[in-house]
């Protein structure tokens, strides 16, 4: 019987420290904090750039605790993944520090589609299993390497990169961000699972098919 893949059990703890700190020792995306804190008013009426301060009395330790990179994301989907995010709106004690993690799971096979962070940079590692990563420059060339476990890789900002599972298992990676809300821009869904939907000319004459092979593709990806 498969094993679930926990955080708890594995031995990358100082991976996941540096993982951490390396975005926020650079230049951040993210402006740089005025305060020591400032934890974010999910609730405020307002929003501009980013999230207003919860008044510091109002403040908690928990405020700055998150648990929720430690379980195994359901991975029973048509790429075979699953995005586990601690970004601010998830994790109100990021608001301001310019960084966040997402824990990405992959089933055998699975991918982490074509996609792109229009706000920040990533820098990821492998935990467990065998994967294949890379991005495209703006010069059309591929960047790319099979990664194992305790191995990192780094994806330029707004760059598009992807993730394959090519091991024999499941596998596990954690991507740090210099930005508390990177934002995520899928390609495939972007351009086929849009709402309202992409004029069917557009896509044609884009991607140089038929209109019954962009059909096939929307019901595929669930529109």
């Amino acid at each position: 019987m498969a094993t679930m893949i926990t955080l708890s059990r594995l031995p990358f703890f100082t991976i996941l420290f540096l993982i951490v700190l390396l975005p926020s020792a650079c230049r951040c995306a993210d402006p740089d904090p005025l305060q020591d804190l400032c934890v974010a008013d999910l609730k405020a009426s307002i929003s501009v750039n980013g999230f207003p301060c919860k008044p510091l009395q109002e403040v908690k330790s928990d405020d700055f605790f998150f648990d929720g990179l430690s379980k195994e994301g359901n991975t029973t989907n048509v790429f075979g993944t699953n995005v586990t995010s601690a970004d601010v709106r998830v994790f109100p004690g990021l608001n301001t520090h310019g960084l966040s993690v997402n824990r990405v799971d992959f089933a055998p096979g699975g991918l982490n589609p074509p996609h792109i962070h229009p706000r920040a940079s990533e820098t990821s590692v492998v935990i467990e299993g065998k994967l294949l990563v890379g991005f495209v420059t703006t010069s059309h060339v591929l960047h790319s390497k099979v990664l194992k476990a305790g191995e990192m890789f780094v994806i330029p900002r707004g760059l598009v990169h992807f993730q394959l599972n090519v091991g024999k298992g499941k596998a596990l990676f954690l991507a740090a961000f210099n930005s508390q809300e990177p934002g995520i821009v899928i390609l495939p869904t972007t351009l086929f699972v849009s709402t309202p939907s992409i004029p069917n000319a557009v896509l044609t004459k884009a991607f140089q098919i038929d209109a019954k092979v962009i059909s096939d593709i929307r019901s595929k990806l669930g529109s």
